[in-house]
């Protein structure tokens, strides 16, 4: 596990909907648990401006750096850039902050190059990001960055698999001529920013000869039974066929039925069954955080992730001390609301199953002929 003390040092301001404790959260819970210790946690390095500007705009990175120094940007810039503008704002940490979250995904991706294994990269994940842009609360593209540092190391090709309830759009624009590189992101249709094409995405190839790109719009009310349909008729025929070294998983958790930013009703075990179909579908994984914007429910459904990797048994109750933890916690955003009981008692979500609808048959379908 990697992760930093930043993360709760630094935050955004309280009413945005990131504002609110995850990675630190999620870390706290894990050693209560006896899920992690000092054997098996790396603190995470600070990446330096040479290592962001593999992917981003020098004069960017320099801009996200000074806003952080003053506090405040001027006009033109923020327009240039969207920070400060377009819910990216300007706080205390805002470069520390994602400069550390990628430090960790380029730490995870050389070890990954070197060794394979597992490792969790919790504050990674910002998958909005453009090389000269912020983008929906990402400043810097951590899966970029780590993917192309992994394609630069030993790694011949990568599987890029995105959970977040929004679309993957910066990574899959990243690679969009890469075909080390396959991006699948399953996401809730309509919601920001937005698929900017049809039902089943951009659909490239499997072959050595092109990219290849996928995206799987799901309906609102997407449920455990429909991800699991999704998982072992699409996502894990596509990984057997690319044949990836490493697969990265996007963790974003705010498809769950909890998270106040999407209509997607997904429990968090079944996340956690869908990261395990993949564990060990390459030599290498590296799993990151993402969207989530409820904090019981990111640092339950992220502590379940680390359990998934290591095979831990996930406890029916959690212990006092973990249950103080999560009752001291703050939700200081407008959607926001009284923890329900078994947020505060348990790690693993009651199931949430449903019907299998034909859309979802049919996206698959055309996932796979294209």
């Amino acid at each position: 596990m990697i992760g930093s003390e930043v993360f709760r040092t630094t935050n955004q301001r309280s009413g945005h909907p990131l504002g609110i404790p995850r990675v630190t959260l999620t870390m706290d819970l894990c050693r209560l648990l006896g899920w992690v210790d000092d054997a098996n946690f790396i603190d995470s390095p600070c990446a330096t401006k040479d290592d962001l500007a593999d992917f981003h705009d020098m004069e960017y990175i320099d801009a996200v750096d000074a806003a952080e120094t003053l506090g405040r940007i001027d006009p033109a810039l923020a327009e240039r850039y969207h920070i400060g503008v377009n819910g990216n704002p300007i706080f205390d940490g805002m470069y520390r902050r994602s400069a550390t979250a990628c430090g960790g995904g380029l730490l995870a991706a050389a070890r990954l190059a070197e060794a394979g294994g597992a490792i969790y990269n919790i504050g990674g994940g910002q998958h909005h990001g453009r090389p000269d842009q912020a983008s929906g609360f990402c400043y810097f593209n951590e899966p970029a960055l780590a993917i192309r540092s992994m394609l630069q190391r030993s790694v011949q090709r990568v599987f890029y698999i995105d959970l977040d309830a929004h679309q993957g759009d910066g990574v899959q624009d990243a690679f969009a001529d890469e075909p080390r590189v396959f991006t699948l992101s399953v996401h809730e249709a309509g919601r920001w920013p937005m698929e900017k094409t049809a039902l089943s995405g951009d659909l490239g190839t499997v072959e050595d000869s092109g990219p290849a790109h996928r995206n799987l719009p799901v309906l609102a009310g997407f449920n455990d039974t429909e991800l699991e349909y999704l998982m072992e008729t699409a996502v894990l025929p596509l990984i057997q066929a690319f044949r990836p070294n490493v697969i990265y998983f996007q963790g974003g958790c705010d498809s769950l039925a909890d998270d106040p930013q999407s209509k997607l009703l997904l429990s968090n075990t079944a996340l956690w069954r869908a990261l395990a179909m993949v564990r060990d579908a390459a030599s290498g994984i590296l799993v990151s955080g993402g969207g989530g914007y409820n904090p019981y429910a990111v640092a339950r459904c992220w502590a379940g992730n680390w359990a998934t990797l290591n095979e831990f048994d996930i406890p029916a109750f959690l212990p006092e001390p973990a249950q103080r933890l999560l009752g001291e916690v703050t939700w200081a955003h407008r959607l926001g609301r009284n923890p329900e009981r078994h947020w505060l008692s348990t790690v693993a979500d009651r199931p949430r199953p449903g019907r299998l609808r034909e859309e979802t048959k049919e996206m698959v379908r055309k996932a796979l002929t294209q």
